[in-house]
């Protein structure tokens, strides 16, 4: 499997290949389904939340205020980043654990519901469709992205099973953090998510709403898996 960890430089043309969008709010489990299912399919692998994270990170360290949308849209369409080898990248600063700290994950809520940089992330993300197939995990993969993916999952969860995941996974990282903080803070995450004007968070049409709070990752996948071949193996 390759995940498509390439250059945030765009190139080549979107190609007619499957595409599976796994859509869902933070900590719902999407990560780790869509990297699995990619695994099991051989596919390409789109993370549009780390892109948002990048974006984040780069204003935060050129102090470009959150809220200067024309600021963080130019920085957005050049952004000098790459993936290599499970690795992110940015100017060359392996930023892998950074972007995933949750002082970079809200800043990504709020430049994520800045229209222009949405509108400037848009192209970099089609690039990543790429034979034999992708999987496209984030926010707005299903509804804005790949509109036309022939499989649309939709992950979700409750705020307390979440919030426990993600203490989990930090700990895990030696990253300090409190559960009632992380359930707080998803909390407010969902809602700007939910109602910005942009892209806002939601099931796509004709997606298959998956609730992972009393599941496995493993029981996850089998029934992306299993809404993958009924769609390709009919």
């Amino acid at each position: 499997m390759s995940f498509a960890f390439q250059s945030c430089i765009n190139y080549g043309a979107p190609l007619d290949i499957p595409v599976i969008t796994i859509d869902g709010p933070t900590a719902s489990g999407k990560g780790t389904v869509a990297q699995r299912v990619a695994k099991t399919l051989g596919f390409h692998l789109l993370d549009s939340g780390a892109l948002y994270r990048l974006v984040a990170l780069a204003a935060m360290q050129n102090h470009i205020p959150l809220e200067d949308e024309v600021g963080v849209a130019a920085l957005a369409a050049n952004l000098p980043c790459r993936f290599s080898n499970m690795r992110v990248f940015l100017s060359n600063e392996d930023v892998t654990n950074l972007i995933r700290t949750e002082e970079v994950g809200n800043a990504s809520s709020h430049v994520a519901a800045l229209p222009a940089v949405r509108k400037a992330l848009v192209d970099r993300q089609l690039r990543f469709q790429q034979p034999p197939g992708l999987v496209a995990d984030g926010r707005d993969m299903g509804t804005v992205i790949f509109p036309d993916a022939a499989v649309k999952i939709f992950l979700t969860a409750s705020v307390d099973a979440r919030a426990d995941r993600r203490y989990k996974q930090l700990m895990e990282k030696g990253i300090s953090a409190n559960i009632d903080v992380l359930r707080r803070d998803l909390a407010d995450r969902d809602a700007r998510d939910e109602q910005r004007a942009a892209s806002p968070l939601k099931p796509a049409e004709g997606a298959f709403l998956l609730d992972t709070s009393n599941i496995t990752a493993d029981e996850a996948v089998a029934l992306v898996l299993q809404q993958y071949r009924a769609q390709y193996h009919k």
